[in-house]
């Protein structure tokens, strides 16, 4: 009897750093944290994008939501093109919202209303970013994207989306892998 073997999420909770040849404007020089990668595909959010005219402020105005002025402020990433009306917070403890899904030991993602309350009145996880939208992936795609030189792939830094300004972020990713980001090529090598 054969037992169907689990699917190893090896990307789960890594980083992709888009390459210099990735043209499309929702990913050319984007850090993305993938969020979720199996056999059905996989969902990440670009944390290197900020809208440019909305803030949380305008989320919790939106949704009716009660806040403080320091969270209003904060920006509102644009985490890709996918389900653009939908926000997504990536975050870290603590983890008991209703629509909670954990990443890894330390973060998850949600997008469900009693996180986004308690985040309108500074109550919410302490470390956390609000998206709109997400990016996701069907079966095998984002694989052959990296086979294709699309994406370079390195276990994520906390540090880089909670501390690092955003500006910088895609430079200090591929930093990670010890890669000068002005030396990045669009040619793949053969051995």
């Amino acid at each position: 009897m054969d037992q169907e073997k689990p699917y190893p999420e090896v990307l789960k909770g890594q980083f992709l750093i888009a390459m210099p040849s990735l043209a499309d404007p929702n990913f050319h020089q984007t850090v993305t944290y993938l969020c979720e990668h199996s056999p059905e595909g996989a969902v990440g959010l670009v944390i290197n994008r900020v809208h440019p005219h909305l803030t949380a402020g305008d989320v919790f105005k939106e949704l009716d939501l009660e806040s403080v002025s320091e969270i209003d402020c904060l920006p509102l990433h644009l985490g890709g093109p996918v389900h653009t009306e939908q926000i997504f917070i990536l975050h870290g403890p603590p983890f008991g919202w209703k629509a909670c899904r954990p990443v890894t030991s330390s973060l998850a993602l949600s997008n469900s209303k009693d996180i986004l309350e308690r985040l309108a009145l500074g109550k919410g996880p302490e470390a956390f970013i609000l998206t709109l939208g997400c990016a996701g992936w069907g079966p095998g795609q984002l694989e052959s994207e990296i086979m294709a030189n699309t994406w370079l792939t390195c276990p994520a830094s906390e540090t880089i989306f909670f501390e690092t300004p955003v500006e910088q972020r895609w430079e200090a990713a591929a930093k990670l892998m010890g890669i000068d980001p002005s030396r990045l090529t669009d040619v793949a090598g053969h051995a």
